[in-house]
């Protein structure tokens, strides 16, 4: 038999309403030449206020339109409830992936893909540098063209600036968001910069308010959440970036770029988060936000063409064992 080509085959995807997940599990199913089949998780009541861990029976804590079948034979858990689902569903014709440290026996799935950072090893976990991701150099070159225009009458060099929020190990409140904006408002006078800024849904109304009044006067350009998503334009067009270090997810979709990357360290404290963000300033990849424009030679930070390829060899062992 041979084998089918790669728009044919689809992969599952369940993971909660994060965009960090689903842009990790989406990649990842398109870097192995897979069509992603998105189903959002809805726990039910009593299991939303218990953790995924304390679950009796995975199967059963959520709505039954993502696990309904029938079902493709690959299904890419990504998340604490996304793993825990998807290993409830693994059969002899069904192979489960996850995505992150599943937090649970990492022999119920087939493949384990983990950042370095997560600390974990095993005959059937891939390890990457980064978390996966949905940047590409076609995606970003397609985006930068469609969002030239737009952006063009800013200032050069363009920095471009990508925001997170306060979570449950950071703070992105008004104290931090004053000291931000008169750090950029620095760099935009004294290097001649322009900025462009997308906030994210975890970004406070307070926050962006600020931003707004300290930087819009000077030419800054602030996305208010409507029309197409200018993202990967962004990524695409800036010379450099600044990417706040809440979100693994966001720097490591910078770091996949062939642009300068600075963080906004924010107050607060992960030691996972921050060992990942420690690791990237130690190799140079990345160099901590000081309210000043500056270049040096880097190179894009990217494993999950590999991590495509590692998916797509286990499909292609499964298929070729079914002849």
């Amino acid at each position: 038999m041979g084998l089918k080509p790669p728009h044919m085959e689809i992969a599952r995807i369940l993971c909660t309403d994060l965009a960090g997940l689903r842009a990790q599990a989406i990649g990842l199913a398109e870097a192995a030449g897979l069509t992603p089949d998105l189903r959002t998780l809805t726990i039910r009541k009593p299991w939303s206020g218990l953790s995924p861990s304390l679950w009796p029976n995975p199967l059963k804590a959520v709505d039954e339109a993502a696990i309904a079948g029938p079902l493709p034979r690959l299904i890419i858990g990504c998340g604490g409830a996304g793993a825990r689902v998807a290993a409830g569903l693994r059969g002899p014709d069904v192979k489960v992936v996850v995505i992150q440290h599943p937090r649970m026996a990492l022999k119920k799935f087939d493949l384990v893909f983990a950042a370095r950072h997560d600390g974990i090893a095993g005959a059937n976990v891939v390890i990457t540098r980064t978390a996966l991701h949905r940047v590409t150099a076609a995606r970003l070159a397609a985006e930068a063209e469609i969002w030239c225009p737009s952006f063009a009458p800013h200032s050069r060099p363009l920095v471009a600036v990508m925001l997170g929020g306060s979570n449950g190990r950071y703070r992105f409140d008004a104290v931090a968001a004053e000291l931000f904006a008169h750090q950029l408002a620095t760099m935009m006078r004294r290097d001649g910069t322009g900025v462009m800024i997308t906030p994210s849904r975890r970004t406070g109304h307070e926050v962006i308010a600020i931003l707004r009044r300290v930087l819009e006067p000077l030419g800054a350009w602030i996305w208010d959440g409507t029309g197409e998503n200018p993202y990967f334009g962004m990524l695409g067009l800036a010379d450099a970036l600044i990417v706040s270090a809440d979100s693994v997810s966001m720097v490591s979709e910078a770091v996949a770029t062939s642009k300068p990357v600075f963080l906004l360290r924010l107050p607060g404290k992960s030691s996972r988060i921050g060992a990942f963000m420690d690791m990237l300033v130690a190799e140079g990849r990345v160099k901590d936000f000081a309210g000043r424009f500056e270049t040096w030679d880097c190179a894009p930070l990217d494993d999950t063409p590999l991590a495509g390829a590692r998916l797509r060899q286990l499909l292609e062992i499964q298929e070729s064992g079914s002849c």
